[in-house]
């Protein structure tokens, strides 16, 4: 089963790949003439197209691409003239830091509130509950991104509203991780001062994406909870918090794992606009850059680890079933 689940991946990315190189390529702008000063000459143009491999037929093209992307060398990037594999490798942690604090986050509130909104349905908590959920599925990212911006940075002065940490605290990189490199190296005012500044897009992501997150837990333990053997181990006389947790809440993680399994997906691939308001150095900004500039390897190098990511995380969540019920396996 997991040797054909692996097998099955090449075929997606192969499928994502050619969308991505195609599409990109029908956006408007040619990335020579946007990258070159005013006064470059026609020969000029041709020399970089020439160089860069862009005056050959479109699946020349996507071959080439494709023999260098199988060894993981996406070539070097127009804009910034470095190995595209090396401008990943630097903006990924950020992202991957951002995304984890938020999923965090995200199962901190949609969990307790979807089990106890459930256990009191139809009640005026059930209610405060929803309208929290439709209310944090309805505001756009950026926009809650923005208040926060201007209440708790702005007004308040409580945090910092832009980057992962102030110029000039010294870190000595080791994960990569800010969070991780400043327990590691006991730099205690580099944590501080890490920690300070992803409160605010970490709270953004794992507000908007907990909505959802409390309605599934919410409907799955409603569904679990009427089941006859709730009843049954109530009638034995366990313990309520017993009940709910250990018999009610196991019997309802799949559904759960599959939602927060889709989320952290979304989280760590998806978070391009957070990383825009809040200028956060992850793959999402650098991908808003990539596209600007018409920079076509950058653009298929992210896309397509943003695809990988989707695929790893649903083969994850497969696994975790396994765990949480092991009549999965049968």
């Amino acid at each position: 089963m997991l040797i054909r689940r692996l097998l099955g991946i090449i075929p997606v990315v192969l499928g994502v790949s050619m969308i991505v190189f195609f599409m990109v390529r029908l956006a408007p702008g040619d990335p020579v003439e946007i990258l070159l000063p005013e006064q470059a000459t026609q020969e000029d143009i041709e020399r970089i197209r020439n160089e860069w491999g862009l005056d050959k037929p479109i699946p020349i093209q996507y071959w080439a691409f494709i023999k260098k992307a199988s060894r993981g060398d996406f070539g070097m990037s127009f804009k910034f003239e470095e190995p595209i594999i090396k401008l990943i490798k630097e903006r990924l942690p950020a992202t991957i830091e951002l995304g984890l604090f938020s999923f965090v986050i995200s199962i901190l509130i949609a969990i307790p509130i979807g089990v106890f909104s459930a256990t009191k349905a139809n009640t005026i908590w059930d209610n405060m509950s929803m309208t929290f959920a439709l209310l944090g599925a309805s505001f756009p990212h950026f926009w809650l991104g923005i208040m926060l911006i201007l209440f708790l940075g702005g007004s308040l002065d409580l945090l910092p509203v832009s980057g992962r940490m102030d110029y000039g605290l010294q870190l000595k990189p080791i994960t990569h991780f800010f969070l991780i490199d400043s327990i590691l190296t006991l730099n205690w005012a580099a944590f501080i001062n890490a920690f300070k500044h992803i409160i605010m897009p970490a709270l953004t992501l794992g507000i908007a994406l907990s909505a959802l997150a409390t309605r599934i837990t919410r409907s799955s333990m409603l569904e679990v909870i009427r089941k006859d053997y709730i009843t049954t181990a109530r009638i034995k006389g366990l313990r309520e918090r017993t009940v709910i947790w250990k018999h009610g809440f196991r019997n309802a993680l799949c559904t759960i794992i599959t939602i927060l399994g889709l989320q952290l997906g979304t989280l760590l691939a998806g978070s391009i606009i957070i990383e825009t308001v809040f200028s956060w150095p992850g793959i999402g900004s650098l991908l808003i850059q990539a596209i600007s500039y018409r920079d076509y390897g950058l653009v298929q190098g992210v896309v397509l680890l943003f695809s990988i990511i989707y695929i790893v995380v649903n083969l994850v969540v497969d696994f975790l079933y396994t765990l949480v019920d092991p009549r999965v396996r049968i």
